[in-house]
């Protein structure tokens, strides 16, 4: 897993891309992409862009820990 230069949430812009998301996570642009795609993912299209929303990503991590 590839370490992060994300250190905190503020730091990340208002709506995340598929790569951010996999920078975040520590994960591949594929994998980011197939969780972008889950039905229980905050994810958001704008045109043909799909787009992470900063706090809705922020409720999905925590939610996903606490299981």
């Amino acid at each position: 897993m590839k370490d992060s230069i994300i250190k905190s949430y503020e730091e990340l812009p208002l709506f995340l891309s598929a790569q951010m998301v996999a920078d975040v996570l520590g994960v591949s642009i594929s994998s980011a992409y197939e969780l972008m795609h889950d039905d229980g993912f905050p994810s958001l299209h704008i045109g043909n862009r799909l787009v992470i929303p900063k706090d809705h990503f922020r409720r999905w991590v925590e939610e996903q820990v606490g299981k």
